[in-house]
């Protein structure tokens, strides 16, 4: 069984293609990785979740772990959001709460739980600061090798 963790911006660039990140995707599901640690934050996170319970349906060795920062993590993300939040949690294979509720750190705190078991790290990292940026360089800090989200080239391939 091998192990990736996602990490991503929560706002996904103009750029950003949905098609190449569902290529991308099940691409490592092909490669081998079958669990999937996921941080549920709005954005990257949410995206890659939902496409994963997707890909599910055609490769059923797939799970996906939530793992989720403070039990009130979605309190503040809109009501669509949180909708689609709440869905992706029922569906989830296993879930882990790190807080019942907010603590300072307990977002990177999740990051580190995903990568401290993972075997590769799938990374939506654009801007050289944040938390997704913390959390790649931990990574590599540790030696787990980190694949970036790369969005469809002019061609339409991934």
């Amino acid at each position: 069984m091998k192990t990736c963790a996602i990490t991503g911006h929560r706002v996904l660039g103009a750029k950003f293609s949905n098609a190449a990140l569902y290529a991308q995707l099940q691409a490592l599901i092909e490669q081998g990785y079958t669990t999937f640690y996921c941080g549920m934050a709005v954005g990257f996170d949410l995206q890659c979740a939902e496409f994963l319970l997707l890909l599910r349906d055609e490769f059923p060795q797939v799970r996906l772990i939530a793992c989720i920062p403070c039990e009130d993590q979605s309190d503040k993300f809109s009501k669509t959001d949180q909708l689609r939040y709440r869905k992706v949690r029922r569906e989830c294979d296993g879930e882990v709460v790190l807080y019942p509720h907010y603590v300072t750190g307990c977002m990177l705190e999740r990051n580190r739980y995903m990568i401290d078991r993972a075997d590769i790290v799938f990374a939506y990292l654009e801007r050289m600061r944040g938390g997704t940026y913390y959390s790649v360089h931990y990574a590599q800090e540790r030696g787990i090798p980190v694949q970036y989200y790369k969005g469809e080239n002019k061609h339409g391939l991934v």
